[in-house]
């Protein structure tokens, strides 16, 4: 049986170390190894004994993804992965002067079939576990030579509807004796799950949150956004006063810009009275075509 280590918190890897019969103390030894030092061969952890090596080797899974391909334009890189299942996910790298922001997957596919977004037309295939969330991260670390300043759940999938592994994943990011990035550099973005945003709320969860608005209507964030129909603009304003009660950062909305579909003057005017008042941020996000 092949377990998979990658994505494990530490206390739930120090249970699986006591259950096969090592000392408690081994956990914390393979996580740094696994967090910090991304290794993902065990006959490189050179202070475990040699029995443990080959018991790592042989029944565990370090390493959750295959880096399949990667393209550069200027300070661009997209990185395509393959998962165990031969499935395929991409990162984006992204270094503007002395930021270097990574965009991370949660899912293969994705179920909110937003109509500008390209994964949104491959349908929903599965939820990412922890540990293929976290290789994105590590092995982009270990490819691109600038420090990751910024990580942004926005790649492929709806983070929320794949809750417990992203906040584990975080969870891992933002640790300590992980890889140690303050929660003020990790961002989840949300096309607008509400029961999922008032349990990240509700939770105290204190990673930044970001929500794709994207319309100043209801009707033309229906045709954007199908999801609208079920949590519709004025609830997901709803939630900043709560949120930004706890976050001194405060709550973001991010707003994509579509020619001729919600860029008008007349949006502008919209956008800033929906938005008055609610101390929240507000990203602007040109529009990257997605072709046929």
């Amino acid at each position: 049986m092949n377990y998979i280590l990658k994505g494990m918190p530490l206390n739930k890897l120090q249970d699986f170390v006591i259950n096969h019969g090592y000392p408690k103390y081994r956990a914390q030894q393979i996580y740094k190894w696994m967090y910090q030092k991304s290794t993902i061969h065990a006959s490189k952890m050179h202070n475990l004994p040699m029995e443990l090596q080959s018991f790592l080797e042989n029944n565990c899974i370090l390493n959750t993804l295959e880096l399949y391909k990667q393209n550069k334009t200027n300070e661009t890189i997209k990185f395509l992965f393959k998962t165990h299942s031969n499935d395929y996910i991409e990162s984006v790298s992204m270094i503007d002067g002395d930021r270097h922001t990574i965009c991370i997957s949660s899912q293969v596919g994705c179920a909110v079939d937003c109509d500008f977004c390209a994964t949104g037309k491959m349908g929903f295939k599965k939820n990412l576990n922890a540990g293929e969330i976290i290789d994105q991260l590590l092995i982009i670390q270990n490819h691109v030579k600038k420090p990751i300043t910024n990580i942004v759940f926005m790649g492929m999938g709806e983070p929320f509807l794949n809750y417990n592994h992203v906040i584990t994943a975080a969870d891992l990011m933002n640790d300590s004796n992980g890889l140690n990035f303050s929660y003020h550099r990790i961002t989840i973005s949300t096309a607008g799950i509400a029961n999922k945003i008032n349990q990240f709320i509700n939770d105290k969860i204190k990673y930044n949150l970001a929500i794709s608005l994207n319309a100043t209507d209801d009707e033309t964030r229906n045709q954007l956004m199908p999801i609208n129909k079920k949590w519709p603009i004025k609830k997901l304003i709803s939630f900043a006063s709560k949120y930004n009660a706890l976050h001194k950062t405060g709550l973001t909305f991010e707003y994509v810009l579509i020619d001729s579909i919600n860029d008008s003057d007349d949006d502008a005017i919209k956008l800033t009275e929906l938005l008055k008042n609610t101390h929240c941020k507000l990203n602007i996000i040109p529009f990257n075509e997605i072709g046929n």
